[in-house]
């Protein structure tokens, strides 16, 4: 090593333990160009020397890499491969990684099942130079065991906190995803979504949460609830990252190399934005939090259209719930027998059953029931749902707002704030607007849009399929004018 290469390291390494003893507390909020500055390796050793002092109260990492280090130390040694190289990054604990890890959606009846290859999204993120540090926790099987779940928690890895108040919620099913990057124990990390699972905890814990258009990114080696629903998407503190994450992530013909080219900080000018309302019924606090946001942008030059609310609201909830069991039945067995398990959904029924302790001590496993009592996907039942939920999230739903009103896209609130954290009774959310998108398989965005007694609170963007570079121009027009991302303070409970 020359002088120079010596000085540059011994300066990178300093900065690093600043700000590992919080010397430097804005370094803890830094974006990818910010972190660019230091050598992959000596991010990588600060982020899991934080993470082994921070998530001990949080645990939002099920498990770490054992072989981040020399990874990191490889991609020092070569030239960068983009924004995203050196990057310590966080994956949540369905996605499937061929290496030391394991992958099993939370539950203990996966951890001795070895994957054949890494998924899809990985591969992308490897080649990208990512790095990648680690699984996060989830709700077990994202969110798809029982009706009185309890999100955040998993046979595998436990409770996970919300780091604002740590008697609250995180929000799932990529709860661990969320709280790690809103607590700054990554530089960003991927969760995957079927209804909200992105977008709540993003919402929650007061980051940038992008569910893309379904398709855009692979869904191969990826744990399914329903291939007509599921996406993995990234999870970062600002719009930016979200977008350098998404671009490397992104694949096929509608995919973007560089989705940072659609972002302006006045991008909210000369837009026109539908006001659905019907979302906003989240209580006062909140209904206040978003008339200053709606404010805001209208200040910003975006014209509103208030309301515009989808003309099928609340109509497919009942059919959602009958195509994913179908389609998660389907999906999981066929994923279980390419990943050369003997594992079915019958089978994962009778493990929770005789590992009742370890699998069910708070809540039961009835979605699973109902779901392997479900037949082929070519049941008429099925396909009449599948189409009708289509019908009604898209045509007579968002593309019928689109057109009515002209507009560029629909806001309304993520989410409420936080629930107490509840083991006797389960979640308590009092709603959001995730269905819509979720069930139409279009894009959708979160980001911080401000705080309730102390837990943030999201602004959604949904529109069109494939309208990605339209909605991140929007969402980073907002991010600029709002600025309303704080860190976590990892406060025992709400101080009123």
């Amino acid at each position: 090593m020359d002088r120079r290469t010596f000085l540059q390291s011994a300066a990178a390494t300093a900065a690093l333990a600043r700000l590992a003893c919080g010397q430097n507390p804005s370094l803890e909020e830094a974006a990818f160009t910010d972190l660019a500055r230091f050598p992959a390796r000596q991010l990588t050793e600060w982020y899991l020397a934080r993470i082994r002092a921070v998530d001990p109260a949080l645990r939002s990492v099920i498990e770490l890499n054992p072989d981040a280090l020399s990874i990191a130390a490889e991609l020092d040694r070569e030239p960068r491969r983009g924004p995203l190289h050196g990057m310590p990054v966080l994956i949540k604990d369905n996605i499937d990684t061929a290496d030391k890890m394991r992958t099993t959606a939370g539950s203990l009846a996966l951890v001795d099942a070895p994957v054949p290859a890494d998924a899809g999204v990985v591969a992308r993120l490897r080649a990208a130079g990512a790095v990648i540090l680690g699984k996060t926790n989830l709700s077990e099987w994202a969110n798809f065991r029982s009706s009185r779940s309890v999100s955040g928690w998993s046979g595998r890895g436990g409770q996970t906190r919300n780091p604002y108040a740590l008697d609250r919620n995180p929000c799932g099913s990529s709860s661990g995803s969320g709280v790690a990057v809103s607590a700054n124990l990554c530089a960003a990390a991927v969760g995957t979504e079927t209804d909200g699972s992105i977008v709540c905890p993003s919402s929650i814990n007061g980051i940038v949460g992008i569910k893309p258009t379904v398709g855009l990114v692979s869904g191969r080696g990826i744990i399914p609830i329903a291939h007509s629903q599921d996406t993995a998407g990234p999870m970062a503190r600002t719009v930016r990252d979200a977008a350098i994450l998404l671009g490397a992530m992104a694949e096929g013909p509608h995919a973007e190399a560089d989705y940072t080219r659609f972002l302006d900080v006045n991008g909210l000018h000369g837009s026109r934005l539908g006001v659905a309302r019907k979302f906003f019924e989240l209580g006062p606090d909140v209904q206040r939090l978003m008339e200053r946001c709606l404010s805001d942008m209208h200040l910003m030059g975006a014209t509103l259209v208030d309301p515009a609310d989808l003309p099928s609201f609340g109509r497919y909830d009942v059919n959602e719930n009958v195509v994913l069991q179908y389609e998660f039945k389907n999906d999981l067995n066929t994923y279980l027998e390419a990943r050369g398990s003997d594992l079915t959904l019958e089978k994962l029924i009778a493990f929770n059953e005789q590992h009742r302790r370890e699998e069910m001590p708070y809540f039961e496993q009835d979605i699973f029931v109902e779901a392997q009592q479900r037949g082929a996907l070519d049941d008429v039942l099925y396909l009449k749902s599948l189409s009708g939920n289509h019908r009604l999230a898209r045509t007579e739903g968002i593309d019928a707002v689109l057109k009515k009103y002209k507009v560029d896209a629909i806001v309304a609130p993520t989410a409420g704030p936080a629930w107490l954290i509840d083991w006797i009774t389960g979640d308590h959310d009092i709603g959001g607007c995730s269905t819509p998108a979720a069930v139409a398989g279009y894009p959708h965005i979160t980001v911080p849009a401000g705080f309730v007694h102390g837990l943030p609170v999201g602004m959604s963007f949904f529109g069109a399929a494939w309208s990605e570079p339209v909605l991140l121009r929007l969402a980073y027009g907002f991010e600029r004018t709002t600025r309303a991302r704080r860190p976590p303070g990892m406060l025992p409970t709400v101080k009123f």
